[in-house]
């Protein structure tokens, strides 16, 4: 045998290697990292991604701009209706289970995760993935977890969740996992307290776009890095909120007794008596002023959030900025009500968060309108060469462009 054919069959055969692997994604949620903060020349190592990459104007969340609903509808390709993960805290006023994200029984509990995440697919298909904190990534439920996953720790020093990600991709190839998702809370926590013009934010906004350079600095050390594909994203943005902007529900509805769900920027009513709800419904449409009030059935289509069994009959849309507010909730004692919040309609501006894309698979210096985030999963099934669920909500049309 030759030495020239020899040497074309090593060739072919690392060509083939070359065609066959999958490459690597990680998934980076920054929480709460409003579209525009990447405006403020704040952000050197997210520019450079951005300049190598794909910027989108903005990233679209699903109703309501929560921070659940709407990493499981990054994760998903489906919109919160469909995924049943309707608020960050909800009722089943049939049964009296509640979900809360405070709640870790609840939060890890898979009956209320009604759709299958990116890593369930993967992972079926023979992928193995991996989160560094996830909404949804650690169910009490095997097959529905990642093959390597992390309790959530909010207090979790940033640079080690990094190292935790480098560790992965440090394990050998038949162990080492090919989606890996990060989560950073920055930004939504200081944006709540401090709103989104303040001193503070602009220092979280920085704080991030170091870890990303610590992150960055970190990749290009392994043999792998030159596959490896970055998509950070947000899951919703952030407006400013004042006491002097509140809607006061009992000087409208006072007298009726209710259950109220959400989360000041708009809020779920059941009437204890049904045979209240047209009326509940008529006294808050006669005052409709700096909100928006529907019934559940005729809630616009836009929306897509009126299927789901837990939605409540009657659904109230503050306007942006303004808070809905119960007398007796312990935290609405004073109506004291400063700092930035989120959840409002999907379609203002303020509540949308980013989408930056970096790695082989995507075009570089690109940028592009907004994006929904309910078509970052068929994207991912893509890139990993998998098949995506039949009943997203989702489209790989919508966004394919971005690849090369």
């Amino acid at each position: 045998m030759n030495r020239k054919f020899i040497k074309t069959v090593f060739i072919y055969l690392l060509l083939s290697v070359s065609l066959f692997a999958k490459p690597y994604i990680i998934l980076i949620s920054f929480d709460g990292f409003r579209w525009d903060y990447l405006d403020r020349g704040l952000t050197p190592n997210l520019q450079k991604l951005i300049d190598d990459g794909v910027r989108a104007i903005s990233l679209k969340p699903t109703y309501p701009s929560k921070t659940f609903p709407n990493h499981y509808s990054i994760v998903t390709g489906m919109y919160n209706e469909n995924h049943g993960i309707i608020s960050n805290s909800f009722t089943n006023l049939k049964t009296g289970e509640r979900f809360r994200i405070g709640d870790t029984s609840a939060v890890r509990n898979p009956e209320w995760y009604k759709g299958k995440a990116i890593w369930e697919t993967a992972k079926r298909q023979g992928v193995i993935t991996a989160s560094y904190f996830w909404p949804g990534s650690e169910l009490n439920a095997e097959k529905r977890r990642p093959n390597y996953f992390m309790k959530y720790e909010h207090e979790k020093p940033y640079k080690e969740r990094v190292d935790g990600v480098i560790d992965w991709l440090n394990l050998p190839n038949e162990n080492r996992p090919k989606f890996i998702t990060l989560y950073f809370h920055d930004t939504d926590s200081y944006g709540h307290d401090f709103g989104t013009t303040s001193k503070e934010i602009d220092e979280s906004i920085s704080r991030l776009d170091s870890v990303t350079g610590y992150l960055l600095s970190k990749l290009e050390c392994l043999s792998i890095a030159d596959s490896i594909n970055l998509i950070i994203v947000s899951d919703h943005g952030m407006t400013d909120v004042s006491s002097e902007r509140t809607i006061v529900l009992d000087e409208i509805v006072g007298g009726y007794d209710y259950y109220l769900q959400g989360d000041r920027a708009f809020g779920m009513i059941e009437p204890k008596d049904s045979n209240d709800i047209e009326e509940i419904y008529n006294k808050f449409k006669s005052g409709e002023s700096n909100y928006k009030v529907y019934r559940k059935y005729e809630f616009p289509i836009y929306y897509h959030y009126n299927k789901n069994e837990l939605i409540t009959s009657i659904i109230i849309v503050a306007d942006l900025g303004w808070s809905l507010i119960k007398k007796g909730n312990s935290n609405n004692n004073g109506y004291s009500i400063s700092g930035g919040n989120h959840g409002y309609d999907n379609n203002f501006m303020d509540m949308h968060g980013i989408f930056i894309a970096n790695g082989p698979e995507f075009k570089k210096n690109m940028k592009t309108g907004t994006l929904q985030n309910i078509d970052i999963n068929p994207l991912l099934c893509k890139i990993l060469n998998i098949e995506h669920e039949p009943d997203i909500d989702g489209k790989l049309e919508n966004i394919e462009f971005i690849l090369k």
